[in-house]
Order: structure tokens, then sequence, then C-alpha cells
């Protein structure tokens, strides 16, 4: 989907949104001050993807991971560029995913749900670092010194938290120079 956005294919776009959109409404949303403010990243982010569709690598990752990492990115310079504290603590946001009662059905996506489930499953340091670079946007440096430990061991917590988390997700990773099947 992405090489068709960067090729200039009219119709990609709207297909991306289509496809993309829940997901990163889902994101925006949970990161944003109010329904408002998503609304302005989502759109933003839509942009930052038209106009970052050309880097994309398949053999990186999919499409989804490109697009959640943009997100991400987005988000959290929203985030700093408003100087304040996130609208919730990372448990916050872990906890509205993980029970459906605290947004309607159709903003809680279903792989929302098995990644708070998949991160409930890791040792507390693992999933602290997690929190701290994936919901936080820390570097590693940064968690380093945070949580005062070695920089290589935030390093192996998070590479290895993130391969347990996309083995409980069944989440295939493409080989080198080529798609997942």
């Amino acid at each position: 989907m992405l090489e068709r956005v960067a090729a200039g294919d009219p119709g990609a776009v709207r297909d991306c949104m289509d496809q993309y959109g829940a997901l990163v409404w889902s994101l925006a949303r949970r990161l944003s001050r109010s329904p408002a403010d998503a609304e302005d990243a989502t759109q933003e982010i839509f942009l930052d993807i038209w106009r970052s569709a050309s880097r994309f690598d398949p053999a990186q990752g999919s499409d989804k991971v490109f697009i959640a990492m943009i997100a991400r990115r987005r988000l959290i310079d929203r985030l700093r560029k408003h100087a304040s504290e996130p609208p919730m603590e990372p448990e916050e946001v872990l906890e509205s995913v993980a029970s459906p009662e605290a947004e309607s059905a159709a903003h809680v996506s279903l792989e929302a749900e098995q990644a708070a489930r998949a991160l409930a499953e890791l040792r507390p340091e693992q999933r602290r670092v997690l929190e701290l670079g994936l919901l936080h946007g820390l570097s590693q440096s940064e968690i380093s010194a945070r949580l005062g430990m070695p920089l290589g061991t935030v390093k192996s917590f998070m590479r290895r938290g993130l391969i347990k988390v996309r083995e409980f997700m069944k989440v295939e990773v493409a080989p080198a120079g080529g798609r997942a099947p």
C-alpha cells in the first residue's frame, strides 16, 4: 500500500486511511488531551505518512509497523511540544486498553488489547523499560539514566521484551529482502 502512496496512486491514500485509520485514531485518542486534538494529530500523521511513503522499505517491516512508528513519533513530538505531562500515566493507558468498558468497542482495537496482555506477561523491569520507551518516547540512554540500569541491560530488556510481545501476538517479522508469509 505504501509503495502505491509513494508512486502517487490517487486512491492509495484513501485506501491507506480506510485500512489504518482506526489504528492511527486509537493511538492518537489515547495520547491526546481531547478528541479535537486527536483529530488534528490523526490528520498530521496521515500527512507524514504521505510525505514519508517513499522511505518505506518492505524488508524492514510491514506497512502497519511503518505507519505505527510514524504515528508514535508524531504523537511524542506533539506531547513534547505542549511541554506538560502526558494525558495519562502508562499504566492508565494499558488499563484503558485492557478493559473494553473504558472506551466504546469502536475505539478499542483487538491488537491493542493483545499488546496489553502481552506486556502484562513480561517481568516488571522489562515491562517498565518498554513503557518508558514506547509510551513515553524515552531513548535507551534516557531509560538507563532514569532507572539506574546499565545501557546494555536496557537494550537487552527492550529487545527481549519486544520479541516476547511479538511471539505472544503471533506477529511474524519479515526476513531481510522479503515479506513475511
